[in-house]
């Protein structure tokens, strides 16, 4: 931190960002491990349950990987660098951004779970209605 300080002339606190991206990175994948173990016990029978919780969890793991990219790739730029670089306000803004992000899509995973992924109405959604059966919903000339 004290390099990328010199090298980019800009002070501490002004990096506060990256500290708390990698704070951020650290939660995540704690939060993401238990994931798994949470996936695994999902009732096989709760299909779109199961289907909305892999979303959940592709979209945070996503996000992730975006931010921890950021954090440690693009930020290897900016501290190597000879001198200030101009657009090193946009990379700490990105950052920003991409932390908060981040954040967000861990924070409706963990909702999600703890809420038993109730925004889900497995039953409903698990019946499959055949292209043959009364119930099917028609096109508008009664074609299928």
């Amino acid at each position: 931190m004290e390099k990328l300080c010199n090298v980019q002339c800009t002070t501490m606190s002004q990096l506060k960002c990256i500290t708390e991206a990698w704070l951020q990175i650290v939660e995540c994948r704690r939060v993401l491990k238990w994931t798994y173990a949470y996936g695994y016990y999902l009732p096989e029978h709760e299909k779109t349950k199961t289907q909305f919780f892999e979303y959940l969890q592709g979209e945070a793991e996503a996000g992730l990987e975006r931010l921890h990219r950021c954090a440690e790739k693009e930020l290897d730029k900016y501290v190597t660098a000879d001198g200030p670089l101009s657009d090193f306000d946009d990379f700490r803004t990105k950052l920003t951004g991409l932390t908060s992000v981040t954040k967000t899509y861990f924070e409706n995973l963990v909702r999600a779970l703890e809420n038993g992924l109730e925004d889900v109405n497995s039953t409903a959604c698990n019946k499959i209605v055949s292209p043959r059966s009364p119930a099917s919903p028609r096109s508008p000339t009664g074609r299928y």
